[in-house]
């Protein structure tokens, strides 16, 4: 029997180098604060509280607010998943629209539940020839906010899992002239503002409220989260009272003694931090670049139309020119290499950066590759260009909306073979996990093109969540027990 603590322990004794959040990557160099059983307290005489901050906490998110130029900054330990429901909640009202991203994170659709709302999609562009989500057109938002009046507020995600971003200050002028908030997930972006390498913050090209995961890119511990606001679109007392709705009442000061950690480093050294951290980033870019047969994605889509810009910390290793496949190489760099990425796709692997990361780290990682690629060439494996679809494109395929979610969820369901279920209305959701985008949610129509893309990445070694692998040998699928024609109603 496996055991939690036991195989952490094993684990960290392996000398496995992070190409993955969290962000500190186990550095103990780049963290002020390594919380343990003495820092682990309740709401005590003199240390605050969250939900009620007076002093200690208050000012410490203040000092987060100061360092990335929002007007309130509320810590979250229940990650950007705590945000997100909070930021949606807070900026509508049940039997309204919101308008968002089709490549949202599952969080926000779960906000869309929760609210009671109807869910209105943005589709970003796909960029050829990689597949991957693009960025979000101002032109498409101008059409969809003419189209649908009862939209409250819009929520894009910006950067992508992938790092690719949107022209949030653009989308921003358009959705303030209809007096509404643009909701920006920059999970992946908390490092935006420390360095002009990386793209242009969305606080700072006007959006009202900013979702940053401090976890995923800086030094702070898993499952720590702000939420940023700014300007007079967002009534803040609904954003305090949903902020207390979506996080424990017991907040963890472990975590809020990491996050203060992390933010006084940054507001401190943080010049002299990230330009170190940008120049061992750029030889790295460099050096994989110059690979033969595994393809650095990044600035061969500087001005692709489909791109605004591009986070250059994440690490895309397209493998189609390669005699191995995304799975494969994912596989490969942890047995063979002590080398942990982020996420495997399809046909590329992503790895993740950051201020945190060493030399010896980039350095083993691209001496690993170059070996690879050695060993292919010594034993005559002539690679043979491939061809697939990046996990991106999975997730924006979906059928036509039959009920909204908040409606769906509660009807009956049947778990059926995906195979029989073309047509039939969704009754849960399917996820590719990361980064966590919907393939399909409650509500929609079953395709036989999402069916055959589901069999499909299974056939690649992808696990499908959501899938009910009780049906023997096929997978099953939650589905609404009513036929489509039962529905009068599609609001």
């Amino acid at each position: 029997m496996d055991i939690l603590y036991k195989k952490l322990e094993k684990y960290h004794e392996r000398g496995i180098y992070p190409f993955h959040m969290p962000g500190h990557k186990r550095n103990e160099k780049a963290v002020d604060f390594l919380p343990g059983l003495t820092a682990d307290i309740t709401e005590i005489e003199g240390f605050d509280q969250l939900h009620h901050p007076a002093g200690t906490l208050k000012d410490a998110q203040r000092a987060a607010a100061r360092l990335f130029g929002a007007d309130e900054t509320f810590y979250s330990v229940n990650g950007s998943t705590g945000a997100l429901l909070a930021a949606v909640c807070a900026c509508t009202t049940p039997g309204n629209a919101l308008l968002m991203a089709r490549n949202c994170h599952k969080s926000v659709y779960h906000a869309v539940c929760l609210g009671q709302l109807d869910s209105f999609y943005l589709y970003p562009k796909i960029v050829a020839p990689y597949g991957l989500n693009g960025s979000i057109q101002p032109i498409q938002v101008e059409k969809a906010l003419e189209a649908r009046p009862d939209v409250q507020a819009v929520l894009i995600t910006s950067p992508t899992y992938d790092g690719i971003v949107s022209p949030v200050g653009e989308i921003a002028e358009i959705v303030h002239r209809r007096g509404i908030p643009l909701i920006v997930d920059e999970a992946h972006g908390a490092h935006f503002p420390f360095h002009g390498f990386f793209p242009a913050p969305a606080l700072e090209q006007g959006a009202d409220v900013v979702v940053h995961s401090l976890h995923k890119t800086l030094p702070s511990l898993t499952q720590t989260a702000l939420l940023h606001v700014r300007g007079e679109r967002v009534e803040m007392g609904r954003i305090r009272r949903y902020m207390e709705i979506f996080q424990t009442s017991s907040p963890s000061y472990l975590l809020m003694g990491s996050m203060d950690a992390c933010i006084r480093r940054l507001a401190d050294t943080g010049p002299e931090l990230f330009n170190g951290y940008v120049d061992r980033l750029g030889r790295l870019r460099e050096r994989l670049s110059k690979l033969q047969y595994i393809d650095l994605v990044g600035d061969d889509l500087s001005g692709h139309a489909a791109v605004w810009d591009l986070d250059r910390s994440k690490l895309i290793l397209d493998t189609r020119k390669s005699p191995m496949s995304g799975p494969q190489l994912y596989r490969w760099l942890w047995e063979e290499a002590g080398l942990q990425m982020e996420m495997e796709a399809e046909t590329y692997v992503l790895g993740m950066t950051s201020i945190a990361d060493t030399d010896e780290g980039y350095d083993r990682l691209s001496q690993a590759l170059e070996d690879l690629e050695g060993m292919w060439k010594r034993e005559g494996r002539i690679p043979q260009k491939g061809s697939g679809l990046f996990r991106s494109d999975l997730a924006l395929s979906s059928g036509e909306k039959i009920l909204p979610i908040g409606r769906a969820v509660e009807q009956p369901c049947e778990t059926i073979p995906l195979s029989q279920s073309e047509g039939r209305i969704a009754g849960g959701s399917l996820y590719l996990y990361p980064p966590g985008i919907p393939l399909v949610v409650p509500g929609e129509k079953v395709t036989a093109g999402l069916i055959g893309m589901i069999m499909r990445s299974r056939a690649a070694g992808l696990a499908v969540q959501g899938l009910a692998d009780t049906i023997d040998p096929a997978p099953g699928i939650p589905v609404i027990r009513k036929r489509q024609d039962r529905f009068t109603d599609r609001g």
